[in-house]
């Protein structure tokens, strides 16, 4: 089990390397020090771009573009598929979802033989019950995992319909060009479950009138039980089954109450619409973009920039605005190594996603590239990814 566990670590961490090194190719994507990035690509619907810069010593942003057959039926649903998994606590929950999300999502689409809010939330059930069996069978040798957690933002695009499901506090905007005025404007798609919005906060005490401290307000920064931001991710089992919060879990993590039902969720948020001529391009990313970037400045970036390397752009912004606030220069805080460079900024992932409304109207016949692809470089077909659990 300890064999197992240490591989799977190896495969969620990248070495830093020398940080002016460039490798990769261009299929898998090119690294650069903490910066791995694929400038340009196609998916069924349009281009896309993505790139991961690191700043936690173990790296806890994943991510993933698979565009294609959306189930295991050949008559089945067929688009794209985009998932970023932050992690906290450790990078293997964020693991966990980008080897087993996407198979489950394709498994309930060949039942219903059709994409749907429905499909989606059974994907992220599967997905929490998956890690669940794992944290139980870790708890012996490992208790700490059940600490860990991940927040999962998915985007599909199928049959001319886009939809989106978060849980926790990474966030997907859209492009929307408006032809009286030229402008882009930057639409949030996605609900986020932080508690330091206030409606998230009253929403969460109105589900726990019981506990007056189900929120507490500690160093300045709201979070829930004192101990974590978000009120809904993947894992974090021990704020959502009794049994895993007791020794030997770290004292810090323990609550001094016992509990007898879930005080965080994994249920997620949904929003469905049609894609319209009019949506230009939708940008996914962790909340490490959106703590030095608003949704308008993201938007205007993209919108006034060529398409091949907008997403490493977004994050250079990010990290240049993340200098500016400590007063150094963008050069010196890219000397910054990993770990240390988490007191300047958090990991940071990015997909941009641009949509050609022609080959979006073609949905039902088009049968564009098909991709898989994930961030840091990993790129298997997703035959390939076994389930963690059949690794045990």
């Amino acid at each position: 089990m300890i064999v197992t566990l240490m591989n799977f670590l190896r495969a969620c961490w990248r070495p830093s390397s020398n940080r002016h090194a460039r490798t990769g190719s261009d299929a898998t994507g090119r690294q650069d020090g903490l910066l791995w990035y694929k400038d340009t690509g196609e998916h069924v619907n349009g281009d896309f771009s993505m790139a991961v810069v690191q700043a936690n010593n173990l790296l806890e942003d994943q991510c993933q573009i698979e565009s294609g057959p959306l189930s295991f039926l050949d008559s089945g649903p067929y688009g794209t598929f985009v998932g970023v998994y932050d992690g906290h606590g450790g990078p293997e929950t964020a693991c966990y979802i980008n080897d087993n999300l996407f198979n489950h999502l394709k498994r309930f689409a060949s039942e219903q033989n059709a994409m749907s809010a429905d499909v989606l939330k059974k994907a992220y059930e599967a997905t929490e019950d998956g890690f669940f069996s794992i944290v139980t069978k870790q708890w012996p040798v490992k208790p700490q995992i059940a600490a860990v957690g991940s927040c999962c933002l998915v985007g599909v695009i199928c049959g001319g319909m886009l939809y989106v499901a978060n849980v926790g506090d990474s966030r997907a905007v859209l492009g929307k060009h408006v032809k009286a005025t030229g402008e882009v404007l930057a639409v949030q798609l996605s609900a986020e479950h932080n508690v330091s919005i206030e409606s998230v906060r009253k929403e969460l005490q109105s589900m726990h009138p019981e506990d007056r401290h189900v929120v507490v307000l500690k160093h300045s920064v709201w979070r829930v039980k004192g101990l974590i931001q978000v009120c809904r991710s993947i894992g974090d089992a021990y704020l959502k089954k009794q049994e895993f919060n007791r020794e030997p879990l770290y004292a810090k993590f323990r609550l001094r109450e016992p509990f007898n039902r879930p005080i965080l969720s994994s249920e997620p948020s949904i929003c469905v619409q049609p894609i319209q001529p009019h949506d230009e391009f939708l940008i996914f990313a962790s909340d490490g973009l959106w703590e030095h970037l608003t949704n308008q400045e993201a938007v205007d970036i993209v919108q006034s920039s060529p398409r091949s390397g907008s997403a490493r752009r977004l994050i250079k912004s990010a990290l240049l605005e993340a200098a500016k606030k400590r007063e150094m220069r963008y050069s010196d805080l890219k000397k910054i190594d990993r770990g240390v460079r988490r007191h300047f900024h958090d990991d940071i992932t990015v997909i941009i996603l641009y949509l050609d409304s022609s080959l979006v109207s073609r949905a039902s016949t088009h049968r564009g590239p098909a991709v898989s692809l994930r961030g840091a470089g990993v790129s298997l077909r997703s035959s390939t990814l076994a389930p963690y659990g059949s690794q045990m």
